[in-house]
């Protein structure tokens, strides 16, 4: 960007324009249709097809859509052969398989659609008017209307409508915190000082804020063409990687699938070597993938993140992505932007020099924690002449308002001290009122100060007027021959230019703005009422005045953010400031929040205690580190790695939104798993970039909202701890959830191997394990998501994503190769005996397969000589298909219960602390009930009423899978460091 460089006449040659008339309307219309309204290019959005086909076609979906329509095929091909005498379980099995899927996926899209229709609300990137001249003539307009060489004029409220060059200007001055992130306005005249555009002061940005003055501007970028476009579009080339649930999940899934369709074939193999008819070997194949896929964990996937999106937006959470509630909570860095995320984006006063002491300021409503005397002349002194040497005023109908939020015209710094004047002196107003303000010469960047003559209505001595005057420090004090202590005016001697000069460098070292503040009554000899001040050719004294003291600000912290800062560090979280603000002020806030620890030191800490230069001090001797622009950008990769690895307390200031990007991509390629915080457009690329980017909803840009995976509606930075909490827990509920549900895998998968193998009955049909996997299963595994958390979830140390996955060795250790034999065993016993009996032995019913399925025997004998027909036998199949069904219902619903925690006892921790879980299980049993014994409903799932004592065989297996796990923890919580521990919590 070179336009501001270029003099204003090239400019106006080379736009032709004129700043007079402006465009002719000629001009305008032919610019309008070569580059476009001045609008910035939405990013590209996948149709609403596109969304609906990715959320029914993921995961495990595609692997039911496989078995859905190799379950119609197979049904298409029973009919041809059978005509009528076809049975239907094929394609109810492909139904349902089908339907599974689509409410699946329709609900998961209908969530994410949700939150996409509240983010519209955000969408606000043009400002409605401007007023420009054309053809001579001003007129308003709608923004997105202006194009490059248009006279455009602003005031203070106003939106700056584009990129312009600033033609003139009566105190400009603008916020710049969303591009550049200070958070103290900036002045903008005609005059270019800096080759680097963001810092020169004759060009306002597009979409910054005007806080003070008027300018007119010429246009001479709009919209991509802007300094923000072109960071939006630095944005929208992100690629976005996936988030860390959906690799765990892509990961099970596949593990799943592999293993899934290999045991399928390969059985499907053996069924045709067994001499089984290559359709009902298909049938088998069909069954096996049934079986070993947890149908219904999309769902209980989609409801948990969901409820936990819930959760979070009734704490002005607004979760853009359902898989970011868990992404939060697998994260090991925060990398937060300073101004108006850890801060309040509002200066604000915070200490006081006078009586050559400092003190801090008193921002209570009550007044109550004041540190200074407000009787003291030199506090006094010090009030009135920081109340009259301003011209901030608070903005009607505010009187029902906090006075720290209230809304003021002036910039931010004179903002400040009018609220603080308010809180501490009172009706600043009305004492304004009494001591009109006759003269002023206001503050401009040469002099940098600013000078108002009052008349006192309580004059003081033979003073009629009351010169007051306030600016940068050193110019203030060098004007003065006196200083104001313990109510007198002494000679400003070198001993008291020493004691103003620690105390200006102790606040400044707080990296506080400070202002100084100085006065005089003039004497009414020399001016009478009615006196004929001349700030042009200037009349009156500016020179020995009376120093009365300093005044620092500070755009505060936000009151929660230390005590959020804590919660991360013990949570194992590693907070990281970003900001584009000067060093020495971000330090001091990192301080302040915690970011940085009393205790550790900077290189700059070691040189200045060392009284060395800070090249001689090791990156590894200070655990702390602060990191400008500057120095970041002759860096490279390597040297970025040893900068996070030397210091875990960790600032980077004067940062370009390029940079902060570099800084993300330097995190993750530790492998650690980045969220990144930022209000501003200069964010949004790494809000981009991060694993999460949470941006703020109230203060922030639009660009920024948009980039972002998060928005915390309320600015609180503390509702990141809330999201952390939030999506651990969620982890660990889908952890508990998915290792409740694969339990059932086994005994679902083991009556087709042996079916298969050694020729038994089948004991359980293919439509019964998909209603055990959505009929029964499926609400206590919904019911883990409103499981507490467990007490230690927030003393734990981020997971490392590479080791702790969502489905782990030991999770399926526990969950097959334990409560899954143990059900296994349990369903076989019980169907053993309820065979039994009926007649049949277990030992007898190896190799009866082939005879038991033979339709022309009607006369096969049992182990009493009992003789069966075909009949009677698949009624008694289905009978065994139902005892089966029970045992792993009941087992299952033991599994519930053990699986609730990982370490704590059920004896401590009861059933209360899930009710929602309670009555699931309670559902299933009572859906398992009318299943049994409702006609009509049993038939089509293949169940059959049985005798109610059928429902207590495999009660014992229940109660030794609880047993068994009550004594795992025991020995888990006596042993925190045993092999159980090691092997079994997963």
């Amino acid at each position: 960007m070179v336009e501001h460089k270029i003099p204003m006449e090239e400019l106006l040659a080379q736009l032709n324009s004129n700043i007079t008339t402006g465009l002719t309307t000629e001009t305008y219309l032919k610019k309008l249709e070569e580059l476009g309204p001045n609008e910035l290019t939405p990013p590209a959005n996948k149709s609403e097809l596109l969304k609906f086909l990715g959320c029914i076609c993921g995961g495990f979906s595609l692997l039911l859509w496989g078995g859905g329509i190799l379950c119609f095929i197979a049904y298409i091909i029973q009919f041809v052969r059978e005509g009528e005498d076809a049975t239907e379980d094929n394609l109810w099995l492909g139904v349902c398989l089908v339907a599974v899927v689509l409410i699946t996926g329709i609900f998961t899209y209908y969530q994410e659609a949700k939150s996409a229709r509240i983010m519209n609300a955000f969408k606000n990137m043009i400002p409605q008017r401007a007023l420009v001249t054309r053809d001579g003539v001003a007129n308003e307009v709608d923004c997105v209307y202006l194009v490059v060489g248009d006279i455009v004029f602003v005031k203070a409220g106003d939106r700056v409508p584009a990129d312009i060059r600033i033609v003139s200007s009566k105190g400009l001055k603008v916020d710049n915190a969303s591009l550049t992130g200070e958070s103290e306005p900036q002045s903008r005249t005609s005059e270019f000082t800096n080759d680097n555009p963001l810092e020169s002061k004759n060009l306002a940005f597009f979409s910054t804020n005007v806080v003070e003055g008027d300018a007119v501007g010429i246009v001479v970028r709009t919209g991509d063409g802007t300094v923000m476009g072109r960071i939006a579009f630095l944005a929208s080339g992100l690629e976005k990687d996936k988030s860390p649930i959906a690799k765990e999940l892509e990961m099970f899934i596949h593990k799943i699938t592999i293993f899934a369709v290999t045991v399928g074939i390969l059985f499907f193999i053996i069924s045709l070597c067994l001499g089984y008819f290559w359709l009902n070997a298909v049938i088998f194949l069909i069954g096996i993938i049934v079986a070993n896929v947890p149908e219904g964990l999309l769902c209980t996937v989609t409801v948990c993140l969901t409820l936990a999106a819930k959760r979070m937006a009734a704490r002005n959470c607004l979760v853009k992505n359902l898989e970011a509630v868990e992404t939060l909570g697998s994260t090991s860095t925060i990398c937060s932007d300073k101004t108006g995320t850890l801060t309040q984006n509002r200066m604000t006063v915070s200490h006081m020099w006078f009586n050559n002491v400092i003190c801090e300021s008193d921002l209570s409503d009550d007044q109550s924690n004041e540190t200074y005397d407000r009787e003291d002349v030199g506090w006094q002194s010090l009030m009135i002449v920081s109340m009259l040497c301003s011209r901030a005023e608070f903005k009607p109908g505010q009187d029902k308002t906090g006075i720290l939020k209230r809304e003021c015209t002036g910039d931010a710094s004179e903002s400040a001290l009018l609220r603080f004047g308010e809180l501490a002196h009172g009706h600043v107003a009305s004492f304004r009122a009494e001591n009109e303000k006759v003269s002023e010469i206001p503050f401009n960047s040469n002099n940098k100060f600013q000078v108002s003559i009052h008349a006192s209505s309580h004059p003081v001595g033979d003073s009629f007027y009351h010169l007051v005057m306030k600016g940068a420090p050193e110019r203030i004090v060098e004007r003065c021959s006196t200083i104001l202590i313990d109510g007198k005016a002494i000679p400003l001697t070198d001993m008291w230019h020493k004691a103003f000069s620690d105390a200006y460098e102790e606040l400044g070292g707080l990296g506080e703005r400070v202002l100084g503040f100085c006065d005089l009554h003039l004497p009414i000899s020399k001016f009478p009422e009615g006196f004929a001040f001349d700030t042009e050719n200037i009349n009156f004294p500016v020179k020995d005045l009376r120093f009365v003291g300093l005044i620092s600000l500070i755009d505060p912290p936000r009151p929660n953010v230390p005590l959020a800062v804590m919660k991360c560090r013990h949570a194992g979280i590693r907070v990281v400031m970003v900001t584009g603000d000067h060093p020495s002020t971000a330090k001091a806030i990192a301080r302040i929040v915690g970011i940085i620890s009393p205790e550790n030191e900077t290189p700059e800490d070691v040189a200045q205690r060392l009284k060395i230069s800070v090249s001689q001090v090791q990156e590894k001797d200070a655990k702390a580190g602060v990191v400008s622009g500057s120095r970041l950008k002759d860096m490279s990769s390597e040297d970025l790695d040893m900068i996070i690895d030397c210091h875990p307390e960790l600032v980077f200031a004067r940062t370009s939104p390029q940079q902060k990007l570099v800084i993300v991509e330097g995190f993750q390629r530790k492998g650690l798993i980045v969220a990144v915080t930022g209000d501003g457009v200069n964010d949004s690329p790494a809000l981009k970039q991060a694993d999460i980017g949470i941006a703020m909803g109230i203060m922030g840009s639009d660009v920024s909202k948009q980039a972002a995976g998060m928005v915390l509606l309320d600015d609180n930075f503390a509702s990141i701890i809330i999201g952390v909490e939030e999506g651990r827990r969620i982890f660990d509920n889908l952890k508990k959830s998915i290792a409740y549900t694969l339990a059932s895998n086994i005994p679902e998968l083991i009556p087709f191997l042996l079916y298969i193998v050694i020729g038994i009955p089948l004991m359980l049909g293919t439509v019964t394990i998909l209603f055990i996997d959505l009929g029964t299963d499926i609400f206590p595994a919904i019911a883990f998501a409103y499981e507490v958390a467990e007490t230690d979830i927030m003393e734990r140390k981020p997971r490392d994503p590479r080791r702790d996955n969502l489905v782990t060795v030991k999770l399926l250790r526990i969950a097959y190769g334990l409560v899954g034999v143990f059900e296994t065993i349990g369903g076989f016993f019980a169907v053993t005996l309820f065979l039994a009996q009926n007649g049949f032995f277990i030992h007898d019913l190896v190799n009866i397969r082939k005879n038991w399925e033979d339709e022309t025997i009607n006369d096969l004998k049992d182990s009493y000589g009992q003789e069966w027909t075909y009949s009677q036998r698949k009624t008694l199949e289905l009978a065994c298909y139902t005892v089966f069904f029970l045992a792993i219902v009941i087992t299952q619903w033991s599994d519930w219960i053990i699986s609730k925690t990982m370490r704590n006892s059920l004896l401590h921790l009861g059933m209360h602390s899930n009710w929602t879980g309670v009555i699931a299980i309670s559902i299933m049993i009572l859906i398992s009930a009318l299943i049994c014994y409702t006609p009509g409903l049993n038939r089509g799932l293949h169940i059959i009423p049985v005798p109610w004592e059928s429902w207590l065989y495999a009660v014992p297996f229940a109660l030794l899978i609880f047993v068994y796990d009550e004594i795992r923890k025991f020995f888990v919580r006596k042993y925190p460091e045993g092999f159980l521990s090691r092997e079994t919590v997963y």
